[in-house]
């Protein structure tokens, strides 16, 4: 199986850990991932700001990187959803039945961690271990239009040493919604002071979710406020194990892709 991970411009800026953390994890589990260096931003913060026509490019040029792959793996939920959503409504746009044949193709093909893991991989225990008590955040993306549903804490259970805290009202938004926290700040923060204070109900030393844009929304404000709770994407703890607790795992292997000229 050819699997591909799709950083998504916000882990690859911010958190590349969790990116490598992936790559770790599933050549644990006997998989090899590439790494493709001509993959750029999906669209989502142009499509969600009303430049939707900019987009089409951006998911014919995601459509000439991911083409050839048997599995996409993608280290965020929100541009997952962009990918599976709203790349047919682009095709749509576009008037182009190729682009639409395109895009479906390739999103039948783009999994969330849990969803690669569980469904199609068939792993349930990771071979993880984490010796602390954490809450899991369901993120509105991967509730909502991904449906992963508990797919996440089925793994996360499995993890030897790890306490898993039920986090009150989890289905709440965080408030972060990308561009929403910065239109919208005083509503945003209003939301994530309710989300952290439901977090530190728990006890958690750690809050994890599948996208890192809510966790630093979250670690933000709970950073504010002197929390000791610290955010982590779940991949990061299904990675840990006894032998690398949180360590590298080595380096990631990035593989050139011929696709047409492009100038994001």
């Amino acid at each position: 199986m050819r699997i591909a991970l799709f950083i998504a411009c916000f882990n690859d800026v911010m958190y590349p850990r969790t990116g490598k953390a992936m790559v770790r994890l599933l050549r644990r589990l006997g998989h090899e991932v590439d790494f493709p260096r001509g993959q750029t931003c999906c669209g989502q913060m142009h499509f969600n700001t009303g430049y939707q026509d900019d987009c089409i490019p951006l998911a014919e040029h995601f459509c000439d990187v991911f083409d050839d792959y048997d599995v996409v793996l993608a280290a965020s939920g929100s541009c997952a959803s962009m990918v599976k959503e709203y790349y047919p409504t682009l095709a749509d746009r576009a008037g182009s039945q190729r682009l639409h044949r395109r895009v479906d193709a390739v999103g039948a093909r783009l999994y969330e961690l849990s969803e690669l893991l569980v469904d199609v991989l068939g792993v349930t225990d990771t071979g993880s271990y984490f010796p602390h008590r954490v809450t899991y955040h369901p993120t509105c993306h991967t509730l909502r239009m991904l449906r992963i549903g508990d797919r996440p804490t089925l793994l996360l259970r499995n993890v030897e040493g790890i306490e898993l805290a039920e986090l009150p009202e989890a289905d709440e938004c965080c408030g972060f919604g990308g561009t929403f926290a910065i239109k919208n700040a005083d509503t945003s923060t209003a939301m994530g002071s309710d989300k952290v204070a439901n977090a530190m109900r728990t006890g958690a030393e750690v809050i994890t979710a599948a996208d890192n844009s809510c966790l630093m929304h979250i670690g933000g404000m709970m950073s504010r406020g002197r929390s000791p709770m610290r955010p982590l994407h779940y991949a990061e703890i299904l990675a840990s194990t006894r032998a690398d607790p949180l360590g590298t795992g080595g380096p990631v292997r990035a593989v050139d892709r011929p696709t047409r000229e492009f100038a994001p």
